[in-house]
Formats: C-alpha cells, sequence, structure tokens
C-alpha cells in the first residue's frame, strides 16, 4: 500500500485536535479497527457509534481505542441515524464523519481543523480520498444529479456542491446556522444517498462545501462491512441503495419524479437479474436482486 504524504504538520496541533471530535459508524467492522485505531489513539475526542454489530467490533473498540466512547445501538438503524445519535454527543466545534475503513493522520485531523477555522464560512470540508494506491477516488463534484461526477481535478481549495461523507469535517455551529431545526442526516435514508442529500440541503442553503486536494487519507472503499454472509451484505446494499435513490429524487424533485426513478429502476433490475443469472454471478445476483426487491417494495408517493 501506498500512503499519501501527510500535510504540513501545523504547530498547534494539540489545540487544533482539541476542537475536533472524530465520530466512527461501525456494523460488523472488527477488521478496521485496529488500523483505524492507529491514527486515532492520540486523539481526545472518539466517538464510535456500534449500530448492533454481530461480530466482535465492540471489543475491538474497546480493545484498541480504550479511551473512546462507544455507543451501542439495540438494533441497526442505519448510518445516517447512528451519525445523528454520534452528533448529538459531540462537545466540540468540529466534528469529523470518519467511515471504519478509512486511514487517517492526526496530522491530517489537524489539516482539515486548521482549514475551517481559516474558511469558517464553510458548512461540510472533506479531504481528497484516495485508495490503497495512492489513486484518487472521485469524492466530490457539482450536484450529482446535474452534473456528471469528476473529482480529482482540484489544485487547491475549492467549493463543491457535492462532497461524500466517508472522512467529512462538519462545522456544526454552522450546520446548525444553515439548515436550523433539520440539521443532520435524514433518518429516511437508511443507507446510500445521505450524504448527498445533506450536501443539497446545504447547497441550496447556499452553504459552502469545500475540497481540500492537498489533504489525502486513504478509503478502502465498501470495506468497513464483513460477515460471515458476504452474499446476504450484497443482497442488502442493492435493496438500500435502490430505494435511497427512490426516495432522493422524491424529496427534491416530486414524487412524479420519484416514480419515474422507480419505472427505470424496476426496468434495468429486471434486466441485471436475468443478466447475472445468465452470467453465473452470485455476488452479483444476490445485489441485483436485493435492487429489484427495494425497487418493488417502495412506493414513491408513501415517501
Amino acid at each position: 500500500m501506498s500512503d499519501p504524504a501527510d500535510p504540513v504538520v501545523p504547530q498547534d496541533l494539540p489545540a487544533l485536535l482539541a476542537q475536533v471530535t472524530v465520530l466512527a459508524v461501525t456494523y460488523n467492522s472488527s477488521h478496521c479497527i485496529a488500523a483505524l485505531a492507529e491514527g486515532l489513539r492520540t486523539l481526545a475526542h472518539v466517538i464510535v457509534v456500534d449500530n448492533a454489530s454481530q461480530d466482535d467490533t465492540c471489543a475491538a473498540v474497546q480493545a484498541h481505542l480504550p479511551a473512546a466512547s462507544l455507543l451501542r445501538l439495540p438494533a441497526n438503524r442505519g448510518y445516517g441515524v447512528a451519525n445523528n445519535e454520534g452528533l448529538a454527543r459531540v462537545g466540540t466545534p468540529y466534528a469529523l464523519l470518519l467511515n471504519p475503513d478509512c486511514l487517517i493522520t492526526p496530522a491530517a485531523v489537524g489539516a482539515l481543523v486548521a482549514a475551517a477555522n481559516t474558511w469558517d464560512e464553510a458548512t461540510l470540508l472533506v479531504p481528497q480520498l484516495v485508495d490503497g494506491a495512492g489513486h484518487q477516488q472521485i469524492n466530490y463534484s457539482w450536484p450529482r444529479h446535474a452534473w456528471r461526477p469528476r473529482g480529482g481535478a482540484a489544485e487547491g481549495p475549492l467549493n463543491v456542491g457535492y462532497a461524500c461523507a466517508a472522512v467529512m469535517l462538519v462545522n456544526l455551529p454552522r450546520l446548525r446556522a444553515t439548515l436550523g431545526e433539520g440539521a443532520g442526516f435524514d433518518p429516511r435514508f437508511f443507507l446510500y444517498y445521505e450524504d448527498e442529500d445533506l450536501c443539497l440541503r446545504v447547497f441550496r442553503r447556499q452553504g459552502q462545501i469545500l475540497v481540500l486536494p492537498q489533504i489525502e487519507v486513504v478509503h478502502f472503499s465498501r470495506g468497513s462491512v464483513k460477515g460471515t454472509r458476504p452474499w446476504r451484505a450484497e443482497y442488502w446494499r442493492g435493496f438500500h441503495h435502490a430505494q435511497s435513490k427512490i426516495r432522493f429524487q422524491s424529496k427534491h424533485f416530486g414524487v412524479a419524479a420519484g416514480r419515474r426513478a422507480r419505472r427505470r429502476l424496476l426496468g434495468s433490475a429486471c434486466l441485471n437479474v436475468l443478466a447475472r443469472v445468465l452470467l453465473l454471478s452470485p455476488k452479483h445476483l444476490a445485489r441485483a436482486w436485493g435492487r429489484l426487491r427495494g425497487v418493488w417494495q417502495l412506493d414513491p408517493g408513501a415517501v
């Protein structure tokens, strides 16, 4: 693995880290915790919200991050709800949302906080995500419903319309001033599109979403969930992705748009299931079947 170079370590790093709480949501993520903890052990404020993992995630958190606050939810309530539970417990001005399949250093955390102090009008700030080989991922763009995502082009701090929440620094006072009582994730998005929904709400209220390409963080995409039944996990990926896509269209563009999205997804999901049966790909078949079931069960008019 090729680690990205650390940004310049700010001289006042301890003071910067005191201003931020790192918030990680876990679900069957025990395999990620040891590596995640390498960058978080020295931070004073860390909250882990566990979505009723069925593996030893909580034991791993207690072993590798003994100083972290561990909140165990009684059931898997989804990514957005779990983050909202954590955000309600943050006492610092900034919260850093961090997927457990990301590797971050204290220097990178401090650099994000320093940028937030410099550009205090920004509501959300994100680094450039890279994969394990150092290749840039597309984690920011103009609003994705209006523009094809094209990340990796920023040469300096840049205002964008969408940013992935795998690593996202939230200026909490600014978020509350921008969104009011609706600050946080919409709990109707169980998984997928919750960050796109949040960004679009901030963007429409003229809040700033800032990407900082000089700060790089490793993200092993889709690496945070691991269980004994991978086909089941793929099924639920497809299920929730389809439902969240329809919910997003219905919420932001009206019920008619949600119904059009449902019809399109229903047709493509049927074809996809047939193709995966013919190609004998169990993993992709499970995801395609989940997508079809998710579309079939959701009525956009009830969203």
